[in-house]
């Protein structure tokens, strides 16, 4: 009698050993879907934080159209304009390398110096600029300003790297901008070394370097949904001659007015668009500026 009993006892066990291990590999599917899937997540959630380090773009390109182009008060173009940049961005976005090109959709009359003539010149430019962002509020940026409108035209050489100071179109700016807020920058430039005319003539023809300093402020002042309104005031002088590369007396306010810009929305991409109200006291100048980022 014991040993039936033992022996049911062990063909119950032998059963739930059976049922157990059919049930393990039953389960054994799942186990590895679960195993899979645990994977699969962990692969997906690391492709996308690899996507996220890659998003780091070092080159940049941008385009604008412009009615006419202004810089510092000056209308540096009275036509309209296609403007282009170039840039190489280091992945703190603290360094910045490019270059900024214009040309002219219209000419102006320039005076060719052989024949006396009255002949047609497009607006051409091409600029190189570095600058080094410091932190959110300080920046410091150096600009190779190359403005070559109209020098064939006039019967000059072109020499795209002179920097003689009576050739006309070349110079450097040395410049500083400062945030006092999140809406008001300070901004300070100096030109460098007496190019493109900033210089005055001496009583004996000598040439002496005016160094001319420009300063603005602009603040941002209101903003709603997609549009944002800011003015401007900017002046300059010169600490070693009475005229400057902007003026042709002494230091004055040469650069009042107002900007503001807004989104042209075309499904979901946006176009910016600023409008700029540009007064110059010094030379009784006002312009209205249309600016349409393209990319």
């Amino acid at each position: 009698m014991k040993n039936t009993r033992k022996t049911r006892v062990q063909e119950v066990l032998a059963s739930e050993h059976s049922l157990v291990k059919a049930n393990s590999l039953r389960m054994l599917p799942i186990a590895l879907f679960s195993i899979l899937l645990l994977i699969g997540v962990h692969i997906s959630s690391a492709q996308e934080d690899e996507t996220e380090i890659d998003t780091y773009k070092a080159f940049n390109a941008n385009a604008h159209i412009k009615n006419m182009h202004t810089w510092h008060g000056f209308v540096v173009h009275p036509g309209a304009v296609f403007a282009t940049s170039l840039e190489y961005k280091t992945r703190d976005q603290k360094f910045t390398f490019g270059v900024w090109g214009g040309a002219s959709l219209t000419s102006v009359d320039v005076v060719n110096k052989d024949t006396g003539d009255y002949v047609g010149a497009n607006y051409k430019e091409f600029s190189i600029y570095t600058s080094y962002r410091f932190s959110n509020k300080f920046f410091i940026e150096a600009v190779t300003h190359n403005n070559y409108t109209g020098v064939e035209e006039r019967g000059d050489k072109l020499e795209y790297w002179s920097y003689d100071k009576t050739q006309g179109y070349n110079f450097v700016d040395l410049n500083f901008g400062y945030n006092i807020s999140d809406n008001t920058l300070l901004y300070v430039a100096t030109i460098l070394g007496g190019g493109s005319g900033d210089y005055e003539v001496q009583e004996d023809a000598s040439l002496k370097n005016s160094w001319t300093h420009y300063f603005e402020v602009k603040s941002k002042v209101w903003e709603k949904d997609d549009y944002s309104l800011s003015l401007f005031a900017g002046g300059a002088w010169s600490f070693f001659t009475d005229k400057t590369f902007y003026t042709e007396g002494t230091g004055n306010v040469i650069n009042v007015g107002a900007t503001l810009g807004k989104n042209i929305n075309f499904g979901t991409y946006k176009m910016p668009v600023e409008v700029t109200a540009m007064w110059n006291p010094e030379k009784e100048k006002t312009v209205l500026q249309l600016d349409i980022t393209l990319f």
